[in-house]
């Protein structure tokens, strides 16, 4: 039996940016019956609160779920009628300026400029810059496309890590490159996740679509968490009944 059940969102419990779906959203609600329910990815709050926090039924026991975003720099949970800030660690503007010069002077290396972008392609989401290769805004089917195999996004990442030895630099969603303070990744989120709430590693289990090799879920199972790896929402659905089922 596991009494925390965490999960990757983009590409995992929705399409990437998307809001979950309400069949999602009813799963994650049944699913709370019976499991503590964490939600674990790069993107900051306003995102997850567009994607997650409003698309949940009313019937979800929201005491249960844990909101972890920018690679868990970021802790909310839910009382007193709302969402409620645990901890935020964030970078210093010092940080921050040299990150985005690395991100510049790494694109321009590496070549790999987009025929199209839609919206800015580098984000200051204070415990985390993340790079969008198409803009923050690009659709779906544009980002889907772009790098499907991850073999562009490895090469800037890798470049990346010359320039930025001392921090950590993950891929996520399907386009994004997400850097955060050094050690920080989601194994470092699941970690802290333990702390606050008391529930230890081995009664976790992470389901995520990025279980591989640089993949920003892989901690995860480096960690020593009991990990299931998805190829979209709908497999993550099929797996969420399961564990209903089995908890029950």
């Amino acid at each position: 039996m596991k009494q925390l059940v965490a999960f990757d969102l983009d590409g995992t419990l929705a399409e990437s940016k998307q809001p979950l779906k309400d069949s999602m959203g009813e799963a994650l609600a049944d699913l709370l019956t019976v499991a503590h329910v964490a939600v674990i990815s790069g993107g900051d709050w306003p995102q997850f609160d567009k994607q997650v926090a409003s698309r949940l039924p009313e019937r979800a026991d929201r005491s249960k779920l844990w909101l972890m975003p920018t690679t868990g720099t970021k802790l909310y949970t839910y009382g007193d009628g709302r969402w409620n800030t645990v901890y935020a660690q964030l970078f210093s503007d010092a940080q921050k300026a040299a990150i985005i010069d690395a991100f510049h002077a790494s694109l321009e290396a590496t070549g790999f400029v987009p025929e199209q972008t839609w919206g800015e392609r580098i984000e200051d989401r204070g415990s985390q810059i993340t790079f969008s290769a198409l803009g923050q805004q690009a659709p779906l089917e544009a980002k889907e496309h772009w790098d499907p195999d991850f073999a562009k996004r490895k090469v800037i990442q890798a470049d990346l890590r010359q320039r930025l030895p001392d921090l950590s630099i993950n891929m996520g969603g399907a386009t994004s490159i997400d850097i955060t303070q050094k050690g920080v990744d989601k194994a470092y989120g699941l970690k802290r996740l333990r702390d606050e709430s008391g529930i230890p590693l081995d009664a976790m289990m992470f389901i995520g679509d990025a279980i591989f090799p640089g993949g920003n879920d892989y901690p995860a199972k480096e960690l020593g968490l009991d990990t299931v790896k998805v190829r979209d929402p709908d497999e993550t659905l099929s797996v969420i009944a399961a564990i209903v089922a089995c908890q029950k």
